[in-house]
């Protein structure tokens, strides 16, 4: 039997803190930023919620950041993430407190914490968010996410229950302005969780190389599709990456051709991300990979393929071979120049 809940005792907005091995992810001052916005809009505080093990810092860090409140829980147990231990901690204090919005980061751990979390608390869950905003009549948040393969953007509300909860790809939002003179409450959750609550047990944390890239942080991507031919190909893009102290992506077209690692995959199916600029060689742009790098900066296309759809969200455009334009690129900044230096605010079209 469903009780119906009384919504007008749910105030503020949540975000969930996730850290790894005492640093903030990114999505998080992402969120916060985000966060922020809505909660001006609503008239309500920011807060967030930290779980872990003596990263007392990272209070401080996330009222740097915004938040208003830090509801903190401490405990040894809490050091690695848990589906359980998360769970029911954060469970609680939602019961507790009562917050009409929760926010998580769409990374690994979001992705399986925010499922339970929804259905531990029977509220609705809406994942993979692009754009939130507030109904300015009801106040209710509005949560869009690509559908059907990314052809339609679906808007999502959640009338009646609380809280409302959004899970938000990494790189989508803008990033959190710190202002180190803000202040805010540190308030420290009373937490009763046993090991025996947990199932799981970290042994060991294993960081490999897919661990190291690092997308959404990224100022410069150079990106590689099928235009690339081979695995080869890969090589010379870390050459003008390296150059500008980027990253490589990839479409998915590559990385099921096996030439690359899924880490480092750019697009619906992979990370999103917002960098500086974005350069992409031998992409045609489909649109799960556009949905995926869209809201990059500065977008450059290289093809030689004119008619390629790519050249649509450009704003430079070469036409050109892979193989003999990148190598200019480079040798050209190797002479000292900066890549905005060698583009004008015309498309530039290099013929075969």
């Amino acid at each position: 039997m469903n009780i119906k809940q009384d919504l007008s005792t749910y105030k503020n907005v949540w975000v969930v803190a996730e850290h790894r091995q005492g640093i903030l992810m990114p999505v998080v001052i992402e969120l916060l930023g985000e966060g922020k916005k809505l909660a001006n809009e609503i008239g309500v505080e920011l807060c967030a919620i930290l779980l872990g093990h003596k990263v007392d810092g990272l209070a401080n860090e996330l009222i740097e950041f915004g938040a208003d409140k830090v509801y903190y829980a401490n405990d040894k147990l809490l050091e690695n993430y848990t589906t359980d231990g998360y769970t029911r901690v954060i469970c609680e204090a939602v019961n507790s407190i009562k917050p009409e919005i929760v926010l998580v980061g769409a990374t690994h751990i979001g992705r399986d914490l925010a499922p339970r979390l929804a259905s531990k608390l029977n509220t609705g869950l809406t994942a993979d968010c692009t754009k939130l905003e507030i109904d300015s009549e009801d106040k209710k948040i509005m949560q869009t996410r690509p559908a059907f393969g990314g052809n339609i953007m679906a808007t999502i509300i959640c009338p009646d229950t609380r809280p409302q909860m959004s899970t938000v790809r990494p790189g989508v939002m803008d990033k959190a302005v710190s202002d180190k003179t803000r202040k805010g409450d540190i308030i420290e959750l009373k937490i009763d969780l046993n090991k025996d609550d947990i199932r799981t047990e970290v042994i060991e944390i294993v960081k490999t190389k897919k661990d190291l890239v690092s997308l959404t942080d990224a100022d410069f991507i150079v990106s590689g599709g099928l235009g690339i031919k081979n695995a080869e190909g890969f090589k010379l893009l870390k050459q003008l990456a390296d150059r500008l102290e980027g990253v490589v992506g990839a479409s998915r077209a590559a990385v099921d051709a096996g030439w690359i690692d899924h880490s480092h995959q750019v697009g619906q199916t992979g990370t999103t991300v917002k960098p500086k600029v974005y350069i992409a060689c031998g992409i045609s742009g489909a649109i799960q990979h556009l949905a995926g790098m869209q809201s990059s900066d500065i977008i450059i296309a290289i093809n030689n393929n004119e008619s390629a759809p790519i050249f649509d969200v450009a704003d430079y455009g070469i036409v050109g071979d892979v193989y003999e334009v990148i190598p200019r690129l480079i040798e050209l900044l190797n002479d000292d120049k900066k890549l905005e230096d060698l583009f004008q605010k015309n498309r530039i079209i290099i013929e075969k």
